[in-house]
């Protein structure tokens, strides 16, 4: 019995009672197999796992070749909309002082305290469109009440609202001629 066991552990791994040093482990690995580990292990033995993956470097390592791009992206914008909202400041003040008309005083009168009068900078001017006629405002009135109809009020408040509007467009309908807005 004893020399199948010697024999038994010339052909498997030599196992340790306390874990090796990484340099022994380095060694032992840089060395090409013998045919000493060829035969499959015995199932009494056991193998050391093998050892766990380098840790994966963390995510700001990794690409650390992109923040300083992305810093200076970042700097740029801030520097773009910084400067894109002084200039709308600055050209409102400007076009405001435009705006404001300058008072003439009248030479044969007493004179009258100067008062300015700043008016809102339009940015659309108001365009005309021709009327709509009766008929077509007719139909929308009529459609409008269809719809008031349909509306179920929350409250009593608003019930006495839409009844209200209601009364009003029945009104226009039933008139001979709609008023022009």
């Amino acid at each position: 019995m004893s020399d199948s066991g010697s024999s038994d552990n010339a052909s498997s791994p030599k196992l340790y009672s306390q874990k090796p040093k990484k340099a022994i482990l380095k060694q032992f690995r840089g060395q090409p197999k013998s045919k000493d580990f060829s035969s499959p292990p015995v199932m009494g033995t056991q193998t050391a796992p093998p050892p766990p993956p380098p840790p994966k470097e963390p995510f700001i390592r990794r690409y650390k070749f992109l923040w300083p791009m992305l810093l200076a992206v970042n700097l740029g914008l801030g520097v773009y909309l910084f400067t894109r909202t002084n200039t709308k400041k600055t050209d409102t003040e400007e076009e405001e002082k435009d705006a404001t008309p300058i008072s003439v005083k009248d030479t044969t009168t007493a004179p009258v305290a100067e008062t300015s009068v700043s008016l809102p900078p339009t940015a659309n001017p108001v365009i005309k469109r021709e009327p709509i006629p009766e008929n077509q405002q007719r139909e929308l009135f009529k459609w409008i009440l269809e719809e008031k109809r349909k509306i179920k009020p929350k409250d009593a408040e608003e019930k006495r609202r839409i009844d209200e509007e209601k009364a009003l467009l029945k009104n226009l309908l039933q008139s001979k001629s709609i008023p022009s807005i």
